[in-house]
């Protein structure tokens, strides 16, 4: 009792008699004082017998286990996804009430995450810090890096269990998996475009407010994506990152190297429900539906007249200029 009393005193009187030798900072308990020695030692006593994995604190080894046990006993009342813990459900619940605590000082550009608050921050100081080896090409996040390394070992450890796709990315099955599910949740109340992802919709509202907050620093021209400025720089540069291992041929954008690799493969995995017909890219199939559905989205300012393609308006809109192709 009398120990616990001689812990508690100090409290009050805002006294840290533990000091640590070396920097100088003081404690107000010597379990403290001994937790914050790891720090400089860098030992790690708390191992996993899973995985091998070691741990400064027990605390995180506790933390680590659940990944191995599947536990997720932190649930979201909102939508009943659960969390290994309770910083994650903490962080989850952000995306329910649009909270976006962490806010970038140089451009004031908002986040909900801190560690995506210190990514994005390399934007304005253009570090890229990790490299490859292969090719000497440079990224400003270990994890970009991690996932550039697949395009050299070819390897592609992520498959959709309805085509047997393969994909080298996590993200890039996600979005195929989209081709096998018609619903379009998200709708666009300005002009009543739906799209399957959310962040689709987002970048699709920016054509109505006309917002373009990324500017080319070579000639002046701004776009709704980081994206596509990063993108349209390879104009200006000459860069050619994307090849294809068949015939050599290089592109400035991996979807053209993507489009192009169908060449070789021949292959049709985007196929109609209503007439069974296949094509080998997304978009093509995209305007093959107009057929079906009759629908005819772009339209003449001139007289009225609407077209299934953007390239027939093209050419009908010559029509009134007079222009001869």
């Amino acid at each position: 009792m009398l120990l616990h009393l001689s812990q508690h005193k100090p409290i009050h009187f805002r006294a840290n008699p533990y000091q640590y030798e070396q920097g100088g900072k003081a404690f107000k308990d010597s379990s403290t004082l001994s937790r914050h020695k790891i720090i400089h030692t860098g030992d790690k006593p708390y191992k996993c017998e899973e995985c091998g994995r070691a741990f400064k604190w027990s605390s995180n080894l506790t933390n680590h286990k659940k990944f191995h046990t599947g536990e997720k006993p932190y649930k979201c009342k909102e939508c009943g996804r659960g969390f290994t813990l309770s910083s994650y459900l903490t962080r989850h619940k952000r995306i329910h009430r649009r909270e976006k605590p962490f806010r970038c000082e140089e451009c004031g550009k908002a986040f909900w995450r801190v560690s995506t608050l210190h990514t994005h921050r390399r934007v304005h100081t253009a570090d890229k810090f990790y490299k490859c080896k292969e090719c000497g090409k440079a990224f400003k996040h270990s994890s970009t890096l991690s996932r550039h390394k697949k395009i050299h070992t070819e390897e592609k450890p992520y498959k959709c269990e309805e085509c047997e796709k393969a994909f080298n990315q996590s993200s890039y099955l996600t979005k195929h998996k989209i081709i096998h599910i018609e619903e379009k949740p998200y709708k666009c109340e300005e002009c009543g475009k739906a799209f399957k992802q959310s962040l689709n919709l987002t970048n699709h509202k920016k054509i109505h407010t006309g917002d373009k907050p990324y500017k080319c620093e070579e000639c002046g021209k701004a776009f709704t994506l980081s994206s596509y400025l990063i993108t349209h720089k390879r104009i200006h540069t000459g860069e050619k990152p994307y090849k294809c291992e068949e015939c050599g041929k290089v592109f400035n954008r991996h979807e053209h190297l993507s489009r192009h690799k169908i060449i070789h493969t021949g292959e049709k995995s985007y196929k109609c429900q209503e007439c069974g017909k296949a094509f080998t890219v997304p978009s093509h199939l995209t305007r093959h539906k107009r057929i079906h559905t009759g629908e005819k989205p772009y339209k003449c300012e001139e007289c009225g007249k609407a077209f299934n393609q953007s390239s027939t308006l093209s050419t009908h809109q010559r029509i009134h200029t007079r222009e001869k192709p």
